[in-house]
């Protein structure tokens, strides 16, 4: 009975109210959730940190959810128990989400079982929760959204954090020319080692000749953009005829020429996950286990914080100089 009455709370991250970094709470009485019909839940050993989690915890975002919550999307772990009707997963599983339904900073999360994929041997549980959102992510803007067919050439902007190396994995797997930038020297080695063919500093003032040089007069067929507020502007003098720039990230407002996509006939599409139909999450999934078996998928795992230290991530994801791969907590 003691036992029991033991494992029914958990340590679990809180936000009462919308903030800054301070107002993510580490609480330890937080009751452990239990899975209903068609839900699991899951022992977290690892979850990732992503910058839309930041966006959604300042309340900026489009989408806010009911307070108090606990934020967290990409968690990886072992089943501990499965609701009604779930055939696909059992106690012991290893597996990883694309997102939660209870948050995934916390010891246990609840997530839906058409989330819940499983987690191949050869990936351990920190590359397990640097899977779900940069993946996922960047084969829809790369495919399901960007039309990108082998041949055409992309430029990541902003490649060296968890979806940019993602998209540079994949982009290479799949027959793109790969160019991406980074703000380090660590960062820029990163990339090629990642898939990139050419790597630049977003740094230097004239990098965006250097990618006009590389690319020739043709452009670049697609931009996957993490910083659209700051480079979209550039980018639209970036891409060849009937290029597009997808639009992964953004923090805030930004002037552009429209005349600017009329010379060219170019695209700007922006890319929601959450928008993607269970048919197109499928097409994910099944791509990414495809390049984790072939070998070419694997995550880099870059920060690591204890669930302490998890404003301190916060603060990391958004102020720090230059990624180096999917930051996580570790639980």
């Amino acid at each position: 009975v003691v036992m029991a009455a033991t494992r029914s709370v958990m340590r679990a991250v809180r936000v009462f109210e919308f903030g800054g970094p301070e107002v993510l709470k580490l609480q330890s009485d937080v009751l452990v959730p239990v899975p209903k019909e068609n839900q699991v839940l899951i022992k977290v050993h690892v979850c990732g940190v992503n910058p839309v989690e930041t966006y959604i915890r300042s309340g900026t975002y489009a989408r806010k959810p009911a307070l108090p919550y606990t934020p967290g999307s990409d968690v990886a772990g072992v089943v501990e128990s499965v609701g009604e009707h779930v055939t696909a997963f059992k106690k012991g599983d290893r597996v990883f989400t694309l997102e939660t339904l209870s948050g995934g900073y916390a010891e246990y999360a609840v997530a839906a079982a058409n989330r819940v994929f499983p987690l191949p041997d050869k990936l351990d549980f920190r590359q397990g929760a640097a899977i779900g959102v940069p993946y996922f992510t960047a084969y829809r803007a790369l495919f399901q959204k960007g039309r990108a067919k082998a041949g055409e050439s992309v430029l990541v902007h902003g490649a060296s954090g968890g979806v940019g190396l993602a998209a540079c994995q994949i982009a290479r797997a799949y027959g793109l020319k790969v160019l991406g930038t980074a703000g380090t020297e660590e960062g820029m080695n990163v990339i090629l080692r990642n898939g990139a063919h050419q790597a630049f500093n977003h740094r230097d003032p004239n990098y965006t000749e250097r990618i006009k040089a590389s690319t020739g007069p043709g452009g670049v067929d697609i931009i996957i953009e993490m910083l659209s507020n700051v480079n979209l502007d550039a980018d639209l003098q970036l891409l060849s005829c009937a290029g597009r720039v997808m639009v992964v990230g953004c923090r805030g407002r930004i002037e552009i020429n429209p005349r600017d996509t009329m010379s060219r006939e170019s695209s700007i599409v922006g890319v929601g996950l959450f928008l993607a139909t269970e048919e197109e999450r499928r097409e994910c999934a099944t791509a990414i286990l495809d390049g984790v078996e072939a070998g070419w998928l694997k995550p880099v795992v870059g920060l690591e914080y204890p669930l302490e230290k998890v404003a301190q991530a916060h603060e990391d994801i958004i102020h720090s100089s230059g990624a180096r791969g999917k930051m996580v907590l570790l639980l």
